[in-house]
């Protein structure tokens, strides 16, 4: 198996097991203190866990090699899932702002207990754990699954530190932060949620390679001193690299052994940058 999808498997199966033993600790703590807040919070794990699936069963999809039904393989089933955990962020950041303004109307009934905090510390240290992981292996291995993932595990920190912050402040009977704190957060979810989301409907709808590989191909093209013109350049997502096809101008006198002979070179030289997937050269005589 690729090392790409390999890691990536892992940091779902981490994930899965990390945020069940979250889910756990958290819905037995909040029914016993009858804490709202960490009720709440335990079921966000559950929606971390559909995370952490979904990267899990879109890596094992996207990781199939290409076959006779599947020319290019199953790549963009990455975009696919990352759309669901996009929009699994969305909905729970609409219930966590709905939630923080009804107690910011009516008052928190959030109240001081040592298992929430001692709940509250390890979901930090467990989610932060994670995120590390995570961030180390999408540097290695850019996924947009990983990256949702990697995002879902440092929004799950940040809001679990203001959580803390907010039963901390109970002690000095200051239970309006709590709500304050949710509604900020909850529009910061819902954005990353909506980037996501937005990444991955543009792959899916074929965007163009970026600007900067996009001229690096013009830059490869044109060092070939027989090619007069680059008449186009097509490209299309394949998971997260994309397939090119490059027509160029060459001189009609040149044999037919020699043009392919040029064009295959071409395809070679630009199959060797990182974000393409497969280079196809089209030949038009002058």
């Amino acid at each position: 198996m690729d090392k790409k999808f390999e890691t990536t498997r892992k940091a779902g199966i981490y994930g899965i097991i990390g945020n069940i033993f979250l889910l756990i600790i958290k819905a037995i703590v909040g029914f016993v203190t009858k804490s709202q807040a960490m009720i709440a919070d335990s079921v966000n794990s559950a929606g971390d866990i559909f995370a952490s699936l979904m990267t899990f069963i879109g890596n094992k999809i996207s990781s199939v090699p290409n076959d006779e039904d599947h020319n290019l393989g199953h790549g963009k089933a990455e975009y696919i899932f990352s759309m669901f955990i996009s929009i699994s962020m969305i909905l729970v950041s609409a219930k966590l702002l709905y939630d923080s303004i009804i107690t910011l109307i009516f008052g928190s009934k959030l109240k001081f207990s040592w298992f929430l905090v001692i709940v509250c510390i390890s979901t930090i240290v467990i989610k932060f754990s994670l995120y590390l992981y995570t961030k180390k292996i999408y540097k290695k291995n850019p996924s947009i699954l990983l990256e949702a993932n990697m995002k879902d595990h440092r929004n799950d920190c940040v809001v679990t530190t203001f959580t803390l912050i907010s039963v901390l402040l109970t002690l000095f009977n200051i239970y309006w932060f709590d709500s304050i704190v949710g509604i900020g957060i909850s529009i910061w979810i819902c954005y990353t949620g909506v980037t996501i989301f937005i990444e991955s409907y543009n792959v899916l709808m074929d965007i163009s390679i970026d600007d900067k590989t996009k001229q690096n191909i013009f830059n490869i093209t044109y060092s070939y001193k027989e090619i007069q013109n680059v008449l186009d350049i097509i490209s299309t997502p394949v998971g997260d690299k994309h397939l090119i096809f490059i027509t160029i101008s060459l001189d009609g006198n040149m044999s037919t052994f020699e043009s392919h002979k040029l064009a295959d070179n071409l395809e070679k030289d630009v199959n060797k940058l990182d974000k393409v997937y497969k280079t196809v050269v089209h030949v038009e005589p002058v």
